[in-house]
C-alpha cells in the first residue's frame, strides 16, 4: 500500500508517521488536519467492510494478562522505529530517488508485530486502532477502554523518532 500511494500522499496511512514527517519539518502544518482525518476515516471503513464480512473486527488490546503500561511501552519503542526508519529511508536527502523505502517500512511493520504483538496487539497506528474499536463500539461489541495505549504510545513515539531525527541530522 506504500508503494501504491506514495505518489499520492506520500504514502502516509498512519497519523504517528504523519507527526513525525510534520515535526521533522516535511509536511505543511495545513496538510496535518486531512491526512490524520482521512487515515482514520479510512481505518473505519476498512473496519466495517471487515465487520461487513466476518461478523466481527480486529480491535487491538494488550495479550492476555498483559499489563497496560506494557502494552504502551511496546507500542512506544516500536512505533519509535516504524517512524525512525520512514524518517531515513523516505525524507532523508541521501535517500532521495530510493526504491527500497516500501520495502523497509514494510518490514519493519513485519517484524514489529512479530517481536510484541502478542504484548500490545501490535498497531503501531492509531487509525488502526481507531478503525476497528469505533466499529465495535458501534455494534455494541467493544470497549474504548486500551484504545489511549494506541493514541498516546504511537504518537509519543512518532514525536520521539522525529526529534532524534532531526537531533541527529542537522543538515537534512
Amino acid at each position: 500500500m506504500i508503494y501504491a500511494s506514495g505518489h499520492i500522499s506520500g504514502g502516509h496511512l498512519n497519523p504517528a508517521v504523519t507527526l513525525g514527517v510534520f515535526l521533522r519539518g516535511k509536511m505543511e502544518s495545513k496538510d496535518v488536519a486531512p491526512y490524520m482525518v482521512s487515515q482514520v476515516v479510512g481505518a473505519v471503513v476498512g473496519a466495517y467492510v471487515v465487520y461487513l464480512l466476518t461478523g466481527r473486527t480486529f480491535s487491538p488490546t494488550p495479550g492476555e494478562s498483559v499489563e497496560a503500561w506494557k502494552a504502551l511501552i511496546a507500542e512506544f519503542l516500536f512505533t519509535f522505529a516504524l517512524v525512525t526508519v520512514v524518517l531515513n529511508v523516505a525524507t532523508a536527502k541521501k535517500m532521495e530517488g530510493n526504491f527500497i523505502y516500501g520495502l523497509a517500512i514494510g518490514f519493519t511493520v513485519l517484524t514489529s508485530a512479530f517481536c510484541v504483538g502478542n504484548i500490545s496487539g501490535g498497531a503501531f497506528n492509531p487509525a488502526v486502532a481507531m478503525g476497528p474499536t469505533l466499529i465495535n463500539a458501534a455494534f455494541g461489541n467493544g470497549t474504548f477502554s486500551f484504545l489511549w495505549i494506541y493514541l498516546v504510545g504511537c504518537f509519543s513515539g512518532g514525536a520521539a523518532a522525529a526529534y532524534m531525527f532531526k537531533f541527529l541530522n542537522q543538515e537534512s
